[in-house]
């Protein structure tokens, strides 16, 4: 199963690093086995391995890596909350990552040279932005660049740019309140009668500036509920109203990203709007 089908948080892996074990939320042992034939994967990480799991370990385990001499390295894979209860099943862990690796596991541990990428853990433990299963950005991190297991690179990252002259927007879910707000003081009684009361996606780009709105529905639902007329007035109102303003800067990784922020309103027939969203 598709880590992005789980519908609930899952327990992140682990880095050793230096004298730390921290918690990282980098799917790197599904990065390898997404190259492996469907069937032997399933064989591998079946119901075998998620038997009895929780809901919070759809996976049915967790793996543990090591970052030493600059190398990367998987040194264990177990079943979940193992590493939290202190016991690890080592002659468990070893038979897992025989049946993967085989020859590949040298000296109890496996050299992930197949790995390019980032692997990346707090500073300090304020979240940032999180899509409710697995994927999370913090404020500030610590950033290792990977390439073919060695690593290139380690930084001290912060992902949030706050300008006292741009509106905040660490808590995401107040950023639908703070774009009601603007869209409150726009006349939205027309004389075509257009009615601009539906769902929404705002797009607030990697300078912080809204840059797209679209309705949240596909482009045959739009084509059979609306006019194009009423359409483009729509979509053109919403982005005139919102499109002065100017959000801090979000990064992932060191690097700008944007985001899409659900918006649903109502409009009475009088222009009075309402705050659907949920």
């Amino acid at each position: 199963t598709s880590w992005r089908l789980f519908a609930s948080p899952q327990m992140p892996d682990c880095v050793i690093y230096g004298k730390d074990t921290i918690a990282t939320y980098n799917l790197i042992l599904e990065k390898y086995l997404q190259k492996k034939d469907t069937t032997e994967v399933d064989k591998l990480f079946g119901l075998s391995f998620r038997n009895g799991s929780s809901f919070n370990c759809w996976r049915g385990y967790q793996a543990i890596y090591k970052i030493e001499n600059d190398s990367l390295f998987l040194v264990d894979i177990i079943n979940c909350g193992e590493l939290r209860n202190g016991k690890i099943d080592k002659v468990q862990s070893i038979e897992k990552i025989k049946s993967i690796f085989k020859d590949q596991f040298r000296d109890n541990k496996v050299y992930i040279n197949w790995f390019d990428g980032y692997i990346n853990f707090p500073l300090e433990n304020k979240l940032l932005r999180w899509d409710g299963v697995f994927y999370k950005i913090f404020e500030s991190e610590k950033v290792i660049t990977i390439t073919k297991g060695n690593v290139e690179k380690v930084e001290d990252i912060e992902n949030y740019v706050d300008d006292p002259k741009r509106i905040d927007r660490r808590d995401k879910g107040k950023v639908s309140d703070l774009l009601f707000k603007k869209l409150k003081k726009v006349k939205w009684k027309n004389s075509n009668k257009f009615d601009c009361g539906t769902k929404y996606l705002i797009t607030i780009d990697e300078t912080g500036i809204v840059s797209k709105v679209r309705m949240l529905y596909s482009d045959q639902e739009i084509e059979e509920y609306y006019e194009k007329e009423e359409y483009n007035f729509c979509i053109d109102k919403m982005f005139n109203a919102l499109k002065s303003l100017n959000f801090d800067i979000i990064k992932d990784k060191g690097k700008p990203i944007s985001e899409d922020i659900y918006l649903e309103i109502w409009i009475e027939d009088n222009g009075k709007i309402e705050n659907w969203t949920r």
